[in-house]
């Protein structure tokens, strides 16, 4: 591979082969941009030409990233999360705080602690504007690690070498059933009563995915009914409950309304629920703005008030 003469090269070409690279062909990488199609695929070809190698396998009808494009592609988000960042740092050099807030985070997460930080952040500092994007914990993970977000939070199954993960709270699962099941209501039931049950459920609710203990619950106690319904969100898992598609797992210290609003009826295990940690994950290879590092700030400090250094929900639950 020939090397790259830095001042005649054009790295909008890195941002466009991402983007090809993400929606596995041309015309999405198109649509996605707001270009005509051959123009991305003279980007490409531009792109290829400048480096010396095939970075798209297009022969016989496929379309893939070659393995020198996938050590492309690695490096380049990177590259482009950086750039994207540069307009946010610029602005946040003034006196007054301003910036923008980027948050990214799983759909479990319902954290008091973030809430309180937000309200107070914004009460002192008005200029400062915001935006949260929820996505797959694996998801909010690979955004903090390409650099185009400065901390992410999500649950976390295994940790990558690369980044930085601080214990935010720990959540403990129930399984629940809507008014229109039959268990609703009903008190003398036991996990035995389960097996059988149409289940709805998260799409990481797997042995080697990050709701690993609830998905071992089930495995250990037989829970062998019919997967009928999952989604990646805790608000979808939620109406899938509440409108009797199944029983399913949802975090106890979230649903505490809807218990009380009579929407929801948990089930068995009372004891020793499922227990979940989410956490802070952040790149060490960025910099964050002054408006991220002061949020950041903020919302750690609050972690002082916990007496394991962390927040446990339901707190009954603390061991």
């Amino acid at each position: 591979m020939p090397g790259i003469e830095r001042r005649s090269f054009d790295w909008n070409l890195l941002h466009t082969f991402a983007a090809i690279v993400e929606e596995k062909s041309i015309t999405g990488a198109a649509e996605r941009l707001l270009l005509r199609q051959p123009s991305v695929s003279n980007a490409l070809k531009r792109l290829e030409d400048q480096l010396g190698c095939q970075l798209i396998d297009r022969s016989r009808g496929r379309f893939e990233a070659t393995e020198q494009g996938l050590a492309l592609y690695r490096e380049c988000r990177e590259v482009c999360g950086t750039i994207g960042r540069i307009d946010t740092v610029l602005k946040d050099s003034g006196s007054q705080l301003s910036g923008h807030l980027h948050l990214w985070m799983a759909s479990h997460v319902v954290f008091p602690p973030l809430d309180e930080t937000l309200s107070d952040f914004a009460h002192r500092h008005p200029k400062v504007t915001y935006e949260i994007d929820v996505a797959t914990s694996s998801t909010v993970v690979q955004t903090v690690l390409a650099q185009q977000a400065s901390f992410g939070i999500c649950l976390v199954n295994e940790k990558h070498p690369r980044l930085d993960y601080r214990h935010l709270y720990r959540e403990h699962f129930g399984f629940f059933c809507g008014p229109r099941h039959h268990l609703f209501g009903k008190k003398d039931i036991s996990l035995a009563d389960l097996r059988n049950e149409a289940f709805v459920s998260f799409s990481t609710d797997q042995l080697n995915g990050a709701l690993s203990s609830v998905a071992v619950l089930r495995a250990q106690e037989r829970l062998k009914g019919k997967v009928v319904a999952t989604s990646p969100h805790l608000e979808e898992v939620r109406r899938l409950i509440v409108n009797g598609l199944g029983i399913g797992p949802l975090p106890i210290h979230v649903v505490e309304r809807d218990l009380r609003d009579g929407l929801m009826w948990r089930l068995p295990p009372y004891e020793a629920p499922p227990a979940i940690d989410i956490f802070l994950v952040t790149n060490p290879r960025m910099s964050p703005s002054r408006a991220e590092r002061l949020f950041l700030s903020d919302l750690l400090g609050r972690l002082d008030d916990a007496p394991l250094g962390y927040f446990v929900y339901p707190e009954a639950a603390v061991e």
